[in-house]
């Protein structure tokens, strides 16, 4: 009898065991939170942090990507429209252009209608000679930028990594090549090869130059890339990809080179830049291609020519005015690649604009660019 009135009390105003329990409003009658209830819970937290753990990842990654790349910058948009305007004239000129060999035209006019840039002694058109020239100096560039940067990664990198024997043999190979003077071996190489038998249509031609100014252009990439090899092979995931087994081929083209992006374009740069400056004095020297028509032929056959005695100013400001902005381009570009190369570099402008807000606003500014 005192047993079910207690259970009767219990049930009408007492508190049952477990009735303190976390109850879900929404649930019938309060029902208590189930352990099934619970585990999904904790399954949906742990899914949420994975998500957002992945998401932090994902944006270091785009970061670290968006490190590779050189910011937007004044010299950055000025190099990339002056090379664009240029390579776009060397594409697209030779389509609207006569021959550039046709000599059916009166000989030395100055610029006018018919012939925007005027012709040449013996009546070629400067402005189809300017197109076709451009193009060709365009090709010998990126073709030698292209073989002195396979070579500097091949003596550089390789030598760098791999360190011992191969690395003394290689950079001896390097420094040999670097102590020898460039233009002579250029011009005597040049001289050599082009007038070897058995070349056939090699002979005197772009590719050949370009080879040849590739060939003898590598030795300073070489010695930069180096020394950049040598500081990554000693980070945490290079050694990570050593003890995992990787192969050392895969770690130089998986782990270090990507890393070495900014520094290769730079190096590619300024490849192109001492292979049209030197195309142009080879050819200038009457050792250039005979072949094709490039920016340092047109040169050649002005001086040859007499163009300055003549006062033909039209025969070779052109082709000089393109090489010279051909090279500021380039080095415009190469300068904002370098900012990225160099922390010191990038942060520069931006000290000097705090500097100079500081000294117009009475306070001093240490080296560092905090204020003093």
């Amino acid at each position: 009898m005192a047993d079910r009135q207690t259970l009767t009390e219990s049930g009408s105003g007492g508190e049952l065991p477990g009735a303190g329990a976390e109850t879900a409003p929404d649930l019938p009658f309060g029902a208590p939170i189930g352990a099934e209830a619970a585990r999904e819970s904790a399954r949906e937290a742990t899914a949420t942090a994975a998500v957002a753990a992945a998401s932090a990842a994902a944006a270091r990654r785009g970061g670290r990507f968006r490190g590779l790349l050189p910011r937007r910058s004044g010299k950055l948009v000025t190099g990339l429209v002056i090379v664009g305007a240029i390579t776009l004239f060397g594409l697209l000129g030779p389509l609207i252009a006569q021959p550039p060999r046709d000599s059916n035209n009166p000989a030395l006019l100055p610029p006018g209608p018919e012939h925007w840039l005027g012709t040449t002694k013996l009546g070629y058109d400067v402005f189809s000679q300017l197109a076709y020239g451009t193009q060709g100096s365009l090709f010998i560039g990126l073709v030698a930028g292209l073989v002195a940067l396979m070579l500097g990664v091949l003596f550089g990198v390789f030598a760098g990594y791999f360190g011992g024997i191969a690395d003394e043999v290689l950079t001896l190979i390097t420094n040999i090549v670097l102590v020898i003077p460039g233009l002579p071996v250029v011009m005597v190489i040049a001289a050599y090869v082009q007038n070897a038998d058995g070349l056939g249509p090699l002979a005197r031609s772009s590719l050949l130059v370009a080879l040849v100014l590739g060939i003898t252009s590598w030795a300073g990439s070489a010695v930069v890339l180096r020394a950049q090899a040598r500081s990554l092979r000693t980070r945490e995931y290079v050694a990570a990809a050593r003890v995992a087994g990787e192969r050392p081929a895969r770690i130089i083209f998986v782990e270090i080179l990507p890393n070495l992006v900014p520094l290769l374009a730079a190096q590619f740069i300024f490849g192109v830049i001492l292979a049209v400056l030197g195309e142009a004095g080879l050819s200038y020297l009457g050792l250039g291609p005979t072949g094709s028509i490039t920016l340092g032929t047109m040169l050649n056959d002005a001086q040859t020519g007499q163009a300055v005695g003549t006062g033909a100013w039209w025969w070779f400001v052109p082709p000089g005015a393109i090489i010279a902005a051909l090279g500021a381009g380039l080095s415009l570009i190469n300068f904002a690649i370098d900012e990225v190369v160099n922390p010191k570099l990038r942060l520069a402008p931006e000290n000097a604009k705090r500097q100079r807000k500081a000294t117009k606003a009475g306070k001093g500014v240490a080296d560092t660019g905090a204020f003093a």
